[in-house]
């Protein structure tokens, strides 16, 4: 099967670009030659190209078609539109059953010719997020300008060129069979023949072609490098990704920080590094930081790296005295001066100032900090507190620190260690991988800070939709949702929603969308629980009895279903359940509902008794276990329901033919319906 091989070679692509460019390329290839059914398909990204492999029918197999046209009653006006539309004359047109048909004859389509005709197109609308015109033409849009184009089929070149017919804005750039080595260690243009070729021919004019190759060299060179220095590297994978794709031929090397800048808070000069330099920051064996970095290089250099070294300790100590600067200016204040700043800080136009949101912050704090055992003056000093490293120089510069900033001035100004690391810590967890904060007061801020958010914005119209959430409030609900579960928090989110709204201006404190928030949580608990691998539907069945603002008890409620619907009574008890569900959901259209209780002197066989007094011994002692949150107690007791209900059904049959007698085991199924809807709503359990 033919193989083709496609690379664009352009000057450098930002590295955050690559991975989607080369996506693109093999998702748009794919749709455009699917009658050629590629397969084996494979993508390649870099500093300087985005490329794609995959192997292909040799030609499109000719078809045959038929097009049904006007009735042959139909006026000579629509019968000649339909002759022009295909492109057909009239003696190619047959009749059949009262309509005239056109036959067409579709000839093969060598692949190469498909290639042709559809990758022009296909680039000239080419995806990318941002793109640039250069040189003499406007027409064609890449992220930066195209250099080469490289198309093989089976080693052959495709010929084709961007420019429109008539035009001149495909900047001269013609399809062929050379590729470009590294722009410094080899540069020009080779000749290739294939994919192996090409990928042998790039590795020996170095050029790794595959970003994972590229990405374990440097994370091996950094590993290997630390080691030897007697330090730890920092993880960082996406520093990591981000380095592969700045590279063709990673050479890892290892700089040495000056000591004068060693005693600058580890997140500043880790932040510093990464995001100015794209550094790769070291650890000391005890979690200090090291007075050494490491950095990849995209050559080879003939003393070994000494002079890059050199070069890049040299700018890092420029950009440390900048952080220096900053950090000595920024604790000649006192940081509870610079609350005041906020004021003049728009929050959002319905909402006030960030002051005004500092207000409400630590209002809600202090309400909070009983409930997590903190001190509510500590939680409300810190509340003060927590946004005011905003207006500082360290954070204006790196806003990555706030908080921690924040964290390190109050410190300095003697602020109570609780208040300090509240500061520091509020923000967590800043996304999916970082941890909750776990001290009482910090606990406290960190809540009161996302309740806030959450409700406030709702309450202002600015609940996220679709894809669109500007505001983060996906990320500070799941932030509530951590927090309180990872520390075991008994407290009622719903009512500390209620608390928030009640701090906010006054036209907004009975928003509609206030009424949201419950089933805003609720789904982001659900979408949680199921990138956890949990039995999220388990908790849409509990939370179909009423949301549960306490998440810690819903947790648990739910833990104890899904652990009986794991064992074998469970799952038969389910099963009976929706098959009693379905039996009275099609009765009842007819003449429900059955919601009055059964009468026990209609009952004929032992079975409906003995069903019957399963339900009333045992749906009371549910709810009260329940009630008193014993929800592995309440579940085995309705486990007991399982074979009572079996043998109803074995021995029973519900639509009797004697009215009365119907109705009563249809009032017998409701109560049943009714006992276990206390419990969870099975009907929306999956499998």
């Amino acid at each position: 099967m033919p193989e083709l091989l496609i690379e664009l070679f352009s000057e450098e692509i930002p590295a955050r670009l690559q991975r989607d460019g080369a996506d693109s390329l093999g998702r748009l290839v794919s749709e455009a030659l699917a009658p050629l059914n590629p397969r084996h398909t494979h993508l390649y990204w870099g500093p300087r190209r985005i490329a794609l492999s995959a192997d292909l029918d040799a030609a499109v197999p000719g078809s045959t078609s038929s097009e049904r046209g006007p009735r042959e009653s139909a006026p000579e006006q629509a019968l000649a539109g339909f002759l022009r539309k295909h492109n057909a004359r009239r003696d190619a047109l047959r009749a059949e059953n009262g309509f005239w048909v056109l036959d067409r004859r579709h000839a093969p389509i060598a692949a190469h010719q498909l290639i042709m005709q559809t990758l022009p197109g296909l680039l000239r609308r080419f995806p990318w997020p941002k793109a640039m015109r250069w040189g003499a033409g406007s027409g064609l849009l890449w992220v930066r300008p195209l250099r080469r184009m490289l198309c093989l089929l089976d080693g052959a070149p495709v010929p084709f060129t961007l420019a429109l017919p008539g035009a001149d804005d495909g900047h001269g750039l013609v399809a062929g069979a050379s590729s470009e080595g590294h722009r410094f260690l080899s540069p020009g243009g080779f000749t290739v023949t294939g994919v192996q070729d090409w990928q042998d021919g790039l590795r020996a004019r170095h050029v790794l072609v595959e970003a994972g190759e590229r990405a374990s060299l440097i994370r091996d060179g950094i590993a290997r490098l630390a080691q030897e220095a007697g330090f730890v590297a920092v993880p960082d994978d996406g520093l990591l990704e981000e380095v592969a794709g700045l590279v063709e031929w990673p050479v890892p090397l290892l700089g040495r920080i000056d000591a004068a800048y060693m005693d600058l808070p580890s997140e500043v000069m880790q932040v510093s590094m990464r995001v100015n330099q794209r550094y790769f920051a070291l650890r000391r064996p005890d979690g200090s930081a090291a007075p050494a970095f490491i950095f990849a290089a995209n050559t080879l250099a003939s003393d070994g790296g000494a002079l890059t070294v050199a070069g890049n300790e040299r700018v890092l100590r420029a950009r440390f005295s900048d952080a220096r600067h900053f950090w000595d200016l920024d604790r000649a204040v006192p940081l509870a001066s610079r609350v005041a700043a906020l004021d003049a800080v728009t929050f959002h136009a319905a909402l006030g100032s960030q002051g005004d949101r500092i207000a409400r912050i630590a209002r809600l704090a202090t309400r909070i900090a009983p409930m997590v055992g903190a001190d509510p003056a500590h939680a409300a000093r810190a509340a003060h507190l927590a946004k005011a490293d905003l207006s500082t120089g360290m954070v204006g510069e790196f806003p990555e620190l706030q908080g921690v900033m924040g964290g390190y001035y109050a410190g300095h100004d003697g602020e109570a260690p609780e208040v300090a690391a509240a500061i520091r810590e509020h923000y967590q967890p800043r996304g999916a991988g970082d941890g909750v904060p776990h001290a009482p007061v910090s606990v406290a801020v960190a809540l009161a800070d996302r309740l806030d958010s959450l409700a406030a914005l709702f309450a202002a119209g600015e609940k996220p939709g679709g894809s669109g959430d500007p505001y983060a409030l996906r990320r500070a609900a799941l932030g509530v949702i951590r927090i309180v579960r990872d520390n075991a928090l008994r407290l009622d989110v719903f009512a500390l929603f209620r608390a928030a709204a009640e701090a906010l201006p006054d036209p907004l404190r009975a928003a509609p969308d206030l009424a949201l928030l419950p089933g805003f949580i609720a789904e982001r608990l659900r979408v949680q629980l199921r990138a956890d691998g949990a039995r999220h539907d388990v908790l849409a069945a509990v939370n179909a009895t009423g949301l549960d603002g306490d998440l810690v008890r819903a947790l648990a409620r739910t833990d104890a279903v899904s652990t009986l619907l794991g064992s074998e009574d469970g799952r038969n008890l389910l099963a009976a359940a929706r098959r009693a569900a379905n039996i009275l959901r099609i009765e009842e259209r007819r003449d429900g509902p059955y919601e009055a209780e059964p009468d026990p002197s209609l009952y004929s066989q032992n079975e409906e008794r003995a069903l019957a007094a399963a339900l009333g011994e045992t749906l009371p002692r549910v709810v009260t276990e329940i009630a008193a949150e014993r929800f592995e107690v309440a579940m085995t007791k309705l486990s007991t329901l399982r074979r009572p209900l079996d043998a109803f059904f074995d021995a029973v049959t519900v639509n009797a033919d004697d009215a009365a007698t119907r109705r009563n085991r249809l009032r017998l199924l409701a109560a049943l319906r009714g006992g276990m809807a206390r419990v969870a709503d099975f009907a929306v359990i999956e499998g």
